[in-house]
């Protein structure tokens, strides 16, 4: 079965049948997507602001990762659900759409990044990591989420 065969079955289940023939049900499941990207986007900010040493004052990125991590595990969680159902609306459209795939790249890269690097820099003792390297892994992990975002734009205004 080919990567095309795949997304066409997708697309013409009952429910990617069902979103494309309702009118409410695609944004309504795109309004739970981006409120997801904007709980994602305030952990993430939060934790690489602090990795920048642009953070919360007294909070370390240990502390604030900690704090952070239910928030960005549930609307991954979230937004992980409700973008499966946006792509089985349109998944063949989106196999034809670069966006997608440097989308879902990136978002594996993010994924991957967030929990290898960005956790053991986050979590290390302060006085086992350089400067330098505490700020290349918050701009790099926020130059990765950025462009699962704006790759994401990209596939809506497209």
């Amino acid at each position: 079965m080919s990567v095309l065969t795949l997304f066409s079955w997708f697309e013409h289940s009952w429910i990617g049948e069902g979103i494309r023939g309702s009118r409410w049900l695609f944004p309504a499941i795109e309004s739970v997507h981006l409120l997801g990207l904007a709980v994602i986007g305030g952990s993430v900010l939060a934790v690489n602001l602090s990795l920048l040493g642009l953070g919360l004052g007294r909070r370390s990125a240990a502390q604030l990762w900690h704090d952070t991590w239910p928030w960005f595990a549930g609307s991954l969680a979230m937004m992980l659900g409700s973008g499966f159902l946006l792509f089985t609306s349109e998944a063949v459209k989106l196999y034809y759409h670069e966006a997608f795939w440097v989308k879902m790249s990136a978002l594996l890269l993010s994924l991957v990044f967030t929990a290898t690097v960005q956790r053991r820099t986050a979590l290390a003792d302060p006085d086992r990591v350089t400067l330098v390297w505490s700020r290349a892994v918050g701009l790099v992990s926020l130059l990765l989420w950025f462009l699962v975002g704006a790759a994401g734009r990209w596939i809506g205004f497209s």
